[in-house]
């Protein structure tokens, strides 16, 4: 009887010496790196000597902080776009933006704000082809988005007052068209001022 007693509580027994090995929070070796315990420094940054002033030296690399100050020649802040140098529009632009009011008069308003979507990525900076894009989305009865263009196309007409004039008195049509009464009554009040 006392062979299988022991037989049962041997991998208990064996159990608890190796859970007595193990370490748990606290109970276990603390880590000492060598040196006996003294706290460890960082190692000193290298130093570099003063060069000494011969011909032969290198040249010296300055680091950004210690650069000499050098005029730069100056610039213009920004390039004229097309419509202040008095560059016309690009011919694709100009065929594209033909073949939308061709179609807005068959009636194909998707079809001619494919065409002008195009006309954008060729012209970006062209109001005349955001003021087409907003009279296409007119027609197609989005006129949140022809606001949109046509603020967009405001933006851009620059110092042109009869293309701003223009673009004032459409977004006054669109803003009337939406039910934007004071809306309207102040854009055509910004196309009279020019």
């Amino acid at each position: 009887m006392i062979k299988v007693t022991s037989i049962r509580f041997a991998p208990l027994a064996l159990a608890l010496a190796l859970a007595g090995c193990a370490s748990g929070p606290g109970g276990g070796s603390i880590y000492v790196p060598m040196g006996g315990g003294e706290p460890s420094r960082a190692p000193e940054p290298p130093r570099t000597a003063e060069p000494e002033q011969n011909s032969e030296q290198e040249p010296r690399v300055w680091r950004k902080s210690e650069e000499p100050a050098v005029s730069e020649p100056e610039q213009p802040s920004r390039t004229p776009s097309y419509r202040e140098s008095g560059d016309a529009l690009p011919a694709a632009a100009v065929t594209l933006i033909r073949d939308a009011d061709q179609r807005l008069q068959q009636g194909d308003s998707a079809g001619a704000i494919s065409s002008l979507e195009r006309a954008q990525r060729i012209a970006p900076r062209s109001a005349e082809v955001y003021f087409k894009l907003a009279e296409a989305y007119v027609a197609g009865d989005n006129l949140g988005a022809a606001e949109q263009f046509t603020l967009k196309g405001l933006s851009l007409a620059g110092n042109n007052s009869s293309l701003q004039r223009s673009g004032w008195l459409l977004l006054a049509d669109i803003r009337r068209a939406r039910g934007n009464v004071a809306g309207a009554s102040q854009a055509e009040d910004r196309a009279r001022a020019l």
